[in-house]
């Protein structure tokens, strides 16, 4: 199971992070997971969303570029070498991990983790096999 992200590059400058929140809040969109990477002169927003389709289509409207990705989310309990394990099992099926982001400490017990591979579907089959929970919750 693959999930949707919206990704875009933003200016590096004040009020633009607000902007792409305002469109979503305005359109009824709920973020559900929200990464950002920066540099000096731009970032890119990584986003989950409860409804991707038009988050894409508000944004584009709005004049953003706007890219979709497909990434996989795993979620597990909270505890030390979880990650590790998890990684394992992405070394053993051969995949490379382009980028990811985690969050924790959402009172529930549970570690996030949000992966953008070289091969979604492999990627999701991979970690599926070895006993992980895949989320399509965002």
């Amino acid at each position: 199971m693959t999930i949707h992200q919206i990704s875009l590059f933003l200016e590096n400058k004040p009020g633009r992070l607000a902007a792409i929140c305002r469109t979503l809040t305005d359109s009824g969109i709920n973020i559900g997971s929200l990464s950002l990477a920066d540099t000096s002169d731009f970032g890119i927003v990584r986003l989950l969303v409860d409804k991707w389709e038009q988050a894409r289509d508000v944004l584009r409207a709005a004049g953003f570029g706007v890219n979709v990705r497909e990434v996989v989310a795993v979620e597990a309990g909270d505890c030390p070498g979880l990650l590790a394990r998890i990684l394992d099992a992405v070394d053993a099926a051969g995949l490379n991990v382009e980028y990811m982001y985690a969050f924790a400490g959402g009172g529930d017990g549970k570690a996030r983790f949000v992966f953008r591979f070289d091969d979604a579907q492999k990627g999701a089959a991979a970690l599926s096999a070895a006993g992980f929970t895949l989320s399509s919750a965002v």
